[in-house]
């Protein structure tokens, strides 16, 4: 199967089970996007174009950072700063879908805003117990001249090592991830040498939705019924038979050419 930039998304199947003819349809990307990387005075209309082409692909990210304290319209124009970086340094030569190279930058972008604009707000109680703690700590230091273990600082103000602990790390200064990794060395990034697994695996997820996507809207119609009953209405072959008005046994056996055709599709 060829794979190519023209990114039919999950819609098309859907609108297909119902008999609808609209589709969302993302084959104007590659168009637009050599005419936003020129040096022409369309440059300017096609990235705008390109925006509100991939608004929802903004949206659905957007939407994993809505209960994060955050108004939904900020976490949107900062999903389309993600959107405008990879407008701008999307390679056309690639072989894979733009929302596909898009998805990890507009992620990125919004999780950076989190972890670096976003408010953390530290309680009194754990304010008053690290204040108290470091001034134990600095007393054992002056006079004993060692430095204690957050065990012993725990015991002698009366808490648990957990809430030490969580007490001293509220106290600790906030460090940008854009900050020096290595102390002098400014070309790299404390966000770089930080591994975030929660992000990669989210990335990941929508990569292969996409991904999925894609190889989906290569399938012939029948196909696409077939997995939009199964798997993202939770049918059963016999209900989806009754439904396509076909065979349980025919459900069954097109289910297996459709799991060994992705097979060959993805490898």
């Amino acid at each position: 199967m060829q794979k190519g930039n023209n990114c039919n998304t999950l819609q098309e199947a859907e609108e297909a089970l119902s008999g609808g003819t609209r589709k969302k349809d993302f084959s104007d990307n590659r168009r637009l996007l050599e005419i936003a990387q020129g040096d022409t005075d369309e440059a300017e209309a096609a990235t705008t174009e390109l925006v509100i082409l991939n608004t929802g692909l903004v949206r659905s990210i957007a939407l994993r950072f809505r209960e994060r304290g955050v108004d939904f319209e900020d976490l949107m124009q900062i999903g389309t700063l993600g959107l405008l970086k990879a407008i701008r340094s999307f390679d056309l030569e690639r072989g894979t879908c733009f929302s596909t190279y898009a998805v990890p930058l507009i992620f990125g972008e919004l999780r950076r805003y989190m972890r670096d604009e976003g408010p953390i707000k530290v309680g009194r109680y754990y304010k008053r117990l690290g204040a108290a703690l470091m001034n134990t700590r600095n007393r054992i230091v002056a006079e004993e001249g060692r430095d204690p273990t957050v065990g012993e600082l725990a015991k002698l103000c009366n808490v648990s090592v957990e809430e030490a602990a969580m007490a001293m790390e509220a106290m600790s200064p906030i460090v940008s991830l854009s900050d020096s990794a290595y102390g002098d060395d400014d070309s790299v990034e404390l966000s770089s040498v930080i591994p975030d697994e929660e992000s990669s695996s989210e990335i990941e997820r929508l990569s292969d939705k996409i991904a999925i996507n894609q190889a989906m809207s290569k399938m012939p119609e029948q196909w696409r019924k077939i997995i939009m009953l199964r798997y993202y209405r939770n049918m059963t072959q016999q209900q989806t038979a009754e439904l396509l008005g076909i065979t349980q046994v025919k459900v069954s056996r097109e289910e297996k050419k459709i799991i060994e055709s992705l097979r060959t599709y993805f490898l």
